[in-house]
Order: C-alpha cells, then sequence, then structure tokens
C-alpha cells in the first residue's frame, strides 16, 4: 500500500493533450509531488539522537584517548614529552592558560611512558596570577621538567619557567624582565577637547579610578604603586625559591628589562646556551635513560567531538554505527533537495 508521500496517479483520460514539457517535474513525472517539509524535521532529530547515542557510549574511551598518543596507545617508556607555551600568558583555556596547562603535565603525570617534559618557551609574558598559578604547577609536578627558551621568555613566562629543573637559552633569546606592570590611561584631556561629559556614579570616591576618565589623585597612584610592589614581591621570591638564589640578588635583576641568552646564563637566570635538541637530551638524563630515548609533542584535543571522529573513523568495531548515520545524513540531503 503507498503511503502519502508515495506518488499519486497520473493516469490521462483518452484523447486528453499530454501537459506541457515545462510543466513536468526533473523527475519525469508531472504528477509527483514532493515530500512535505514536515518530514525535515524527524531526519534531523534521528541524526542528533545517532550522534547522543554514540557521544555517550564513547565519553569514556574520549577521555582515555585524551591522555594517550595520537595512535591511541601508551607512549613508549622512554618519552619526553614536549609541551609549547608559545603566546600571552592569560586565561584562554590553551597551553598558556593555567587550566591548559594542567591538563597536559596531568597527561604527562599520569602516562608511564612520559618520564619528563620539556616546556619549549616564547611568551613575552601576561597575567600574572595566571603566571603564578602556572609556576606552582610546574614546581608541583613530580617528574622532571627542562626548560627551552625561543626568542621569548620573559615576565609571567619567566616566572614559570624558573621553576624548571633547568633551563635553556639561545645567545640572543630575550629573558627575564623580572617585574610587573599596571596600566591606568588618563583620557580625561582627549575627552574634553571632543566635548565629551562622562559622569560616574559610583559607591566610593575611587571606584572610578581606573577608567581613564580622570587623572589619578596621589592617594590613588599611591595605593596602586603598593599593589604593583607586593604582585612583584612574590614574583622575585618564586624566582628566587625556583633558582635557588637569594632574594636580594634576584630582586638586583629585576630591573624590568630582558637580559640576553649570554647574560642570563652569567648571572644565574638561566643555565646553558643550547637548542630544544640538547633540552630533550638533558630532560632525559634526568630521568635516567642518556641517549636511549624518543619525544612526543602533547597537545589539547581541538574538541571531544574530534576526538570522537578520531576514534569512530580507527575502530572497525563502529562500523556499522558509522555507516547508518552517513545514510541518514545523506537521505537529509536528498529530501532537502526535493523541497527547495
Amino acid at each position: 500500500m503507498e503511503n502519502e508521500y508515495s506518488q499519486i496517479s497520473t493516469a490521462v483520460p483518452q484523447g486528453a493533450p499530454m501537459p506541457p514539457v515545462s510543466q513536468q517535474n526533473s523527475y519525469g513525472n508531472s504528477g509527483y509531488r514532493p515530500a512535505p517539509r514536515k518530514r525535515r524535521w524527524w531526519i534531523a532529530v534521528l541524526v542528533v539522537a545517532v550522534l547522543a547515542v554514540i557521544g555517550i557510549g564513547m565519553y569514556s574511551c574520549v577521555a582515555s584517548f585524551n591522555r594517550l598518543d595520537g595512535t591511541g596507545n601508551p607512549h613508549a617508556s622512554n618519552t619526553v614529552a614536549i609541551i609549547d607555551i608559545n603566546g600571552t600568558i592569560g586565561y584562554d583555556g590553551t597551553a598558556n592558560s593555567p587550566e591548559g596547562l594542567k591538563k597536559l603535565l596531568d597527561q604527562a603525570e599520569s602516562d608511564p611512558g612520559i618520564k619528563a617534559v620539556v616546556l619549549r618557551v616564547n611568551s613575552g609574558g601576561g597575567t600574572s596570577t595566571a603566571g603564578e598559578e602556572m609556576a606552582n604547577y610546574v614546581r608541583e609536578f613530580s617528574k622532571p621538567i627542562v626548560v627551552s627558551s625561543a626568542s621569548m621568555n620573559a615576565s609571567a613566562a619567566y616566572m614559570i619557567s624558573s621553576q624548571a629543573k633547568r633551563i635553556y637559552v639561545a645567545q640572543t633569546t630575550e629573558i627575564g624582565a623580572i617585574g610587573v606592570d599596571l596600566t591606568v590611561t588618563d583620557l580625561s584631556g582627549l575627552l574634553e577637547k571632543l566635548g565629551i561629559d562622562v559622569d560616574n556614579i559610583t559607591s566610593a570616591a575611587s571606584k572610578d579610578s581606573s577608567y581613564g576618565t580622570r587623572p589619578l589623585t596621589d592617594a590613588e597612584r599611591a595605593y596602586y604603586q603598593n599593589m604593583v610592589n607586593q604582585i612583584n614581591e612574590v614574583f622575585i621570591k618564586t624566582v628566587a625559591d625556583g633558582r635557588g638564589m637569594s632574594v636580594d640578588s634576584v630582586r638586583t635583576l629585576a630591573t624590568g628589562m630582558p637580559f640576553t641568552g649570554n647574560d642570563s646564563v652569567a648571572n644565574g637566570l638561566s643555565d646553558q646556551v643550547g637548542t630544544l635538541e640538547d633540552a630533550c637530551a638533558s630532560a632525559a638524563d634526568m630521568a635516567g635513560y642518556g641517549g636511549s630515548y624518543r619525544t612526543d609533542t602533547l597537545s589539547l584535543p581541538k574538541s571531544d567531538l574530534s576526538s570522537l571522529l578520531g576514534l569512530l573513523s580507527s575502530s572497525s568495531s563502529n562500523t556499522t554505527t558509522v555507516d547508518q548515520l552517513a545514510a541518514a545524513i545523506k537521505e537529509l540531503q536528498g529530501n532537502e533537495a526535493t523541497v527547495r
């Protein structure tokens, strides 16, 4: 029995003229009735449902996959993991943030094949609080961590690096820049020239001190200076503890200016001029592997869905499910074409 979506009868009474070709559709049948739009929504629901079932069933597998190497297997027992810290230190969820770095360090910590880590650092710094948190994670990591500095390893990035067992630099690396900056921009003169009046209704006299709509008072400037000094002391002490130097020695170097790689080796802020390969060899040596080791770069997954699809495409046990999903998507695309 034909359902409501079947083709209707196209019989033409004997002797009646045939409809012009222009009235016939692309299927060659002037009586064909395309599928109603109502059919589209349940196909979309079917696709979403299949994805949901797959996601629920494979969630734990995805979590496990993220802790393994790209092949889904544990790393070899002599692996040195490389983690790239490349860019501004902050809270963006990448390896340049506390959350991202901790995920990668936790992965290295839990993988029995990874015996040491090299941080490949190329950053001019960023948010002091993010740097402080990331420095704590590096300090608390149980396996050896060595830093390989690229063109720049400064400010908050150096705070993080100072907690590693060893720091390698290039001769031309800019490193250090120990110091803190807080910027308050006074736009009141420009606003006046533009004829713009700003009234800040505040609960306290200094609540709008950082808005840039008026100059700082002397008391406010002193307040912010004290805040900067406190943060700077945390920076100095963190570096001193990590590098095994006295606080006074680090304070002398805390000019806010970077040093060249050569100068940093001389003043104690780094250990040796060397390449990324030198840093990896040093990390392997600390782990007791000498010249027998392999390296692998750890990175955060793009998304759980990407990892899930990667698992599905590499697993023969999921062939039927993938075929069904592909068929549903193909059907959706085909029906979409009939209702345009």
